[in-house]
């Protein structure tokens, strides 16, 4: 485990690019195995997440190559070995589920160990089950694992149970190799799905209606190696916007994939802040709208309505917990309904340490009364990547010598953290303890 050690209280200053989209390149990892030859992935993130799927791969017979810092090249041709696959990384992630869409069409039983990932209270796994076994694919539950058994994949018609988005990219990568059409009614349209369903596409996929709650697909025998590059990640964005703000500072934000960031401004402009979008163009990929965004000091005052997240459009779910060291900053009290999760709003609770006015009201909502002047502390870092990221932005505006223990979860999401903050003026210290 390391350490963030942060002398805080200061404005941020200057510009900070956005990386690649973490849930992007997971799912478009776990995809590469339905493609057998060499496929190469630029502006793939040197994220601990990322290296735990890349270990899991390892382990399976899958061979990898750095070609440059974010360049990477995969070759899935080799026979797939799930019987020596990595325990260990297994159950650190839970994107590893994603193995079950995609190793749908290439190995028929296999083994996969039960995933791990933040601790956010029951996630079920049903959705991904109801999905599945529409199309041929068998899940047992087992103490420690899941026991996968894979018939003759079929296209059908699939109502997700809910629109989840690992659940989604589960079903779209068993549906493009499915033999048939399958037609996925209540996807998910959140950017790593549809970034996942172009980079299938690419590769030969046939799959309508990315964007939209309403899939087409029609399985194809093979797919193709390509180039892919990997879109900017719109919660990165978000969490350098929450800095700013709650830093009251000047910040220029680079490389914003705008139509997942849509909804977050609106409300942010509506509570008074103020922003400017500058150089508006197409990322890498040809595929989303990018922007960078100017962060104004502004005075905030609370909504009178509640933030909570929603499939897409909606606010990211992903994004509310920074709503929090932003609400801090904002006169008045607002209303915060992370309704998700079954334990992630405890994690708010944590900016009490910091000063803030935080009352839980129930498991998924508090009301954040601001505008609060806060103070430094020493914590242990939340057990979700996105909750640390937030208390990590109050500890940041903290006046004083904080220090935040534990910081695997952030690292699991941001790539040299530490050292991109010090580049906008944050004094922070990566230590390993």
């Amino acid at each position: 485990m390391a350490t963030f050690v942060i002398e805080g209280g200061k404005q941020v200053k200057g510009s900070i690019k956005v990386n690649t989209a973490k849930n992007s390149a997971v799912a478009i990892l776990c995809a590469s195995t339905m493609i057998k030859g060499k496929l190469i992935l630029h502006d793939m993130p040197k994220i601990e997440e990322v290296n735990r799927i890349l270990e899991i791969l390892s382990s399976i017979g899958v061979k990898y190559d750095w070609l440059d810092d974010h360049s990477l090249e995969i070759d899935s041709s080799a026979k797939l070995k799930l019987e020596k696959i990595d325990k260990d990384a297994c159950m650190k992630v839970r994107s590893s589920l994603m193995f079950f869409g995609a190793l749908s069409a290439r190995v028929k039983k296999y083994k996969l160990y039960r995933s791990g990932g933040c601790k956010l209270g029951l996630r079920t796994i049903r959705p991904h089950l109801f999905a599945l076994e529409k199309m041929g694919i068998n899940i047992e539950s087992k103490d420690d694992h899941y026991l996968v058994e894979n018939g003759k994949i079929r296209g059908t018609e699939v109502v997700m149970y809910e629109s989840g988005d690992t659940p989604s990219e589960n079903t779209i990568m068993a549906a493009a190799m499915a033999k048939g059409k399958t037609t996925i009614k209540f996807a998910s349209a959140n950017y790593m799905v549809q970034d996942l369903c172009y980079f299938l596409n690419k590769a030969g996929a046939k799959i309508k209606g990315i964007g939209t709650n309403t899939l087409e697909i029609e399985g194809v025998e093979n797919l193709n190696p390509i180039e892919y590059s990997i879109m900017p990640d719109p919660l990165e964005a978000m969490a350098f916007i929450a800095l700013a703000i709650t830093t009251n500072s000047k910040l220029l934000i680079e490389n914003c994939p705008l139509d997942f960031l849509e909804l977050e401004l609106e409300k942010l402009r509506v509570m008074g802040q103020e922003f400017k979008l500058k150089n508006k163009r197409l990322s890498k990929n040809k595929k989303f709208n990018i922007v960078d965004i100017e962060i104004l000091p502004s005075k905030l005052t609370a909504l009178p309505d509640k933030i909570h997240g929603m499939p897409f459009p909606g606010i990211n779910i992903d994004n509310v917990p920074f709503f929090v060291p932003i609400a801090t900053q904002a006169e008045g009290r607002t209303l915060i309904h992370d309704w998700v999760f079954e334990n992630r709003t405890i994690y708010f609770l944590e900016f009490s340490k910091l000063g803030a006015n935080v009352t839980l009201l129930d498991p998924h909502r508090v009301f954040v009364e601001g505008k609060t002047d806060l103070k430094a502390r020493e914590l242990i870092a939340p057990d979700g990547i996105r909750p640390a990221m937030a208390l990590l932005i109050g500890m940041i505006a903290a006046k004083g010598k904080s220090i935040m223990r534990n910081i695997y979860v952030i690292e699991r999401g941001y790539e040299d953290l530490a050292g991109r903050l010090q580049t906008i003026g944050v004094n922070i210290k990566r230590i390993d303890d």
